[in-house]
């Protein structure tokens, strides 16, 4: 039954937290064995005492051990670049298409001028769909810097974009 709700949990999470940890690491290889240290480690686990906060508990297990290794291998990078996951577009002209794919450009091009920290706190919250609590329990940072982060964090993005459609020729 355990292996079943592994596997079941590999499945879901697998890529977010592989994603997340090459974010951090900025090497496949690294992210992987994390990844895969992060789901041993789960096998190890009593499913009844992390079920209940399960995605808090493996982002915040899976970041540890990329900074661990890091530390060990005394090459911790900053976040340089953002990748956001391609969308599949249905239902869209061409034009719109290529309208939000600048966009999406501009955006990416902003992001990547971000501390990592706020970086980090954006994929959480973005890519990951977790709550400022477990964003709070997996950066060590309160409730409340979580939220303060992000609203700041999204308040300049938004001017920055503005700011840039508007002397690039109106990008929506």
């Amino acid at each position: 039954m355990k292996e079943v709700w592994i596997r079941e949990m590999l499945e879901q999470y697998e890529g977010p937290l592989l994603r997340y940890a090459f974010k951090l690491c900025k090497d496949l290889e690294l992210a992987q064995d994390a990844v895969q240290d992060t789901f041993m480690k789960l096998c190890r686990e009593d499913r009844n005492k992390v079920e209940s906060y399960l995605a808090k508990w493996l982002f915040t297990v899976c970041r540890n051990r990329i900074f661990e290794i890091l530390r060990k291998e005394n090459r911790m990078q900053t976040l340089d670049q953002v990748q956001l996951e391609k969308v599949v577009e249905r239902d869209r002209s061409p034009a719109d298409s290529a309208e939000l794919s600048d966009d999406k450009t501009v955006l990416r091009e902003l992001m990547v001028k971000l501390p990592a920290k706020e970086q980090e706190v954006l994929r959480l919250k973005f890519q990951n769909g977790l709550s400022y609590k477990e964003i709070s329990d997996i950066t060590k940072l309160t409730v409340s810097n979580v939220g303060f982060i992000l609203h700041k964090t999204i308040k300049e993005l938004k001017g920055q974009f503005h700011k840039k459609s508007d002397t690039s020729g109106g990008l929506s």
